[in-house]
């Protein structure tokens, strides 16, 4: 496996990671809506949001490796 190769997979598993984040938002939004003192639940939701946004940069990052060389 090449290193291009190696850094795409890594990206991939990474983009999963990221997903399984999106989905944990989703329920976490739909548990503040349902309860509106659920204010620990959106303050959450926050956080696993920034934290899918950076995975899905240092994915973007990786795969924009190739492009570099």
């Amino acid at each position: 496996m090449s290193s291009d190769e190696a850094l795409a997979s890594l990206a991939d598993e990474i983009d999963t990671i990221a997903e399984r984040l999106a989905d944990r938002s989703l329920e976490l939004l739909r548990g503040a809506v349902s309860d509106p003192a659920g204010t620990q639940a959106a303050a959450t939701e926050r956080v696993v949001t920034r934290a899918r946004r950076s995975l899905e940069k240092a994915s973007s990052l990786l795969r924009g490796l190739g492009d570099e060389r």
